[in-house]
């Protein structure tokens, strides 16, 4: 896969530093929470899944990239000059990000990003599996899979999975389903099928919105990355908040999509993630992949 022809633009010093400091601070703000629990060696049931799933450390996301075609003016006696991926912009001393080697080297990644972006922004949203793919990952499970009670119980808990149809789309959710559970899904996804069967109404699908844009690296520009993180994190509290857990000890209030409103609070609240979810998709394609946009 090669770029599209792009004009640089130039940042002058300021610019590219002022963007920077703006983009460490937001990171600093956003990460807050994990780094003091890490500090103090605890842990947080909903807020730290998206480090330990994905096993994207803090200080990666503090890491500022301006993303393809921008050029740093008087950047090549920053720390930018040792990073991977930089080479020397068209002026004197100036950095840009290398988008065409990096684009040759990983260039197997680099497809597997854009066909996943692409091809789920095009996809059709689908609003009926009200989270229940949490319930299928418990259903008639001799032990309980996270240190959190069932907000139900075991058997209330089942009877919720007897009630319902499963259609969960995701391989990263269905590979966790109980034995029992399996065969009452409606779709058996598999990695294989993954980029013809994802899509953007599916909540871990609008999680890996930051997935893939973190594998793009240098590629995306920083405050997209931060962006895609926002919307994960989103995602995440909405996944724990209709999943069969109690967290009312974590502050959690629960979308009950064992009741119609509670179905309707989910569908309405996976619509919004929905339109976020692939603006930007098209925006980590226009943005490191032009010529690949979803629009």
């Amino acid at each position: 896969m090669t770029l599209a022809t792009r004009t640089e633009t130039v940042l002058t010093r300021e610019q590219w530093h002022d963007r920077e400091q703006a983009h460490r601070t937001r990171a600093d703000e956003l990460t807050a929470g994990r780094r003091d629990r890490a500090a103090r060696g605890e842990t947080h049931p909903v807020d730290d899944f998206l480090y330990t799933y994905y096993s994207y450390k803090p200080g990666l996301l503090r890491r500022w990239h301006p993303g393809a075609g921008i050029e740093l003016a008087d950047a090549a006696d920053s720390a930018r000059a040792t990073w991977s991926w930089y080479t020397p912009g068209a002026t004197a001393g100036s950095l840009r990000v290398d988008a065409a080697g990096f684009t040759t080297v990983k260039s197997d990644l680099v497809a597997l990003c854009e066909r996943m972006l692409r091809l789920t922004a095009a996809r059709t949203p689908r609003f009926g599996c009200f989270g229940l793919h949490e319930w299928a990952m418990v259903y008639r499970a001799p032990e309980a899979r996270h240190a959190v009670p069932l907000r139900l119980g075991q058997a209330g808990t089942d009877d919720v999975v007897d009630a319902h149809e499963l259609r969960c789309t995701h391989i990263d959710a269905f590979r966790f389903f109980t034995d029992d559970a399996v065969p009452r899904n409606r779709f058996i996804p598999t990695r294989a099928d993954q980029p013809q069967r994802e899509q953007p109404g599916c909540l871990h699908a609008g999680m890996d919105v930051y997935k893939w844009a973190m594998k793009l690296g240098p590629l995306v520009p920083g405050e997209l990355l931060l962006d895609a993180f926002e919307l994960a994190r989103d995602i995440r509290a909405l996944d724990m908040a209709a999943s069969p857990y109690d967290l009312a000890d974590w502050g959690v209030a629960p979308v009950a999509i064992e009741t119609a409103e509670g179905k309707a609070e989910y569908v309405r609240q996976q619509r919004g993630f929905t339109e976020r979810g692939n603006a930007l998709r098209a925006a980590v394609l226009d943005a490191s992949l032009p010529g690949h946009s979803t629009g």
